[in-house]
């Protein structure tokens, strides 16, 4: 396994579970860089904190690795604090990702386009 799946533990190689911590880790990388400044860390302080909690977050999501994109999601499981970081975040970072991530990038547009599966306890 890769060093981006050792984060979400049973993850499967291309689930879309492991591929959304792989975006938002990205994305939470380059805000942090431009708007924090480079330290020797790859996360500030407040950037630190929202990475795990997005962790945590997508490790306890519903759907497993049938997991939909955010936007696309019916189960927002964010708290609503976490959710506005998350989405300034998303809005800056989300349209550098495809010059700095495009195949991370297409294939997260490509999850928003897919069904999302229905949620069954």
């Amino acid at each position: 396994m890769t060093e981006w799946q050792d984060d979400i533990p049973g993850a499967a190689a291309f689930s879309r579970r492991a591929r959304e911590f792989k975006m938002i880790a990205a994305m939470l990388r380059m805000y942090c860089r431009a708007h924090h400044g480079p330290k020797q860390a790859v996360f500030c302080d407040d950037c630190a904190e929202l990475h795990d909690y997005a962790r945590r977050r997508l490790e306890r999501c519903v759907f497993g690795d049938a997991k939909p994109t955010c936007a696309n999601c019916t189960v927002h499981c964010y708290k609503a604090a976490m959710r506005e970081r998350i989405r300034v975040v998303m809005r800056w970072a989300g349209p550098r990702m495809l010059w700095r991530h495009p195949v991370l990038a297409v294939r997260h547009m490509l999850d928003g386009h897919l069904p999302a599966p229905t949620f069954q306890r």
